[in-house]
């Protein structure tokens, strides 16, 4: 995985049929800050569907390819300096080799990232 335990780390995972729900905590100090942008960082989009990826990954136990996303909003920016903790809401169905899911992360329950995609599945971790 490219940014778990690095970028940020999962504080707790609770899952059951199709959910997962997980607590992050983000790596405050972490390089992408440092540019991304300096003196005023926020966590980059492209991170945060990263994030979702690999908490899927992590769920399910399947390395994932993104196939497809329909529905990507970003509706708030995370400041690390503000917040150092991501909600994470995944709910997921598998079929024929993909996993279709709907995603949220959330700060202090400020929605941050709402998506719909479909990721296909590879080999099991």
């Amino acid at each position: 995985m490219i940014l778990k335990d690095d970028f940020y780390t999962i504080t707790s995972l609770q899952q059951d049929a199709g959910n997962i729900h997980a607590l992050l905590e983000l790596n405050r100090q972490h390089a992408i800050f440092g540019g991304h942008f300096p003196g005023q960082p926020v966590v980059p989009g492209v991170c945060m569907v990263q994030i979702v990826k690999e908490i899927l990954e992590t769920g399910t136990g399947f390395s994932l390819q993104l196939k497809a996303a329909d529905h990507i909003k970003f509706l708030s920016m995370v400041d690390p300096r503000e917040t150092g903790s991501l909600q994470a809401a995944v709910i997921y169905s598998m079929e024929e080799g993909e996993i279709k899911a709907t995603a949220t992360l959330t700060k202090n329950e400020t929605v941050c990232l709402k998506m719909k995609a479909v990721f296909v599945m590879g080999s099991e971790r």
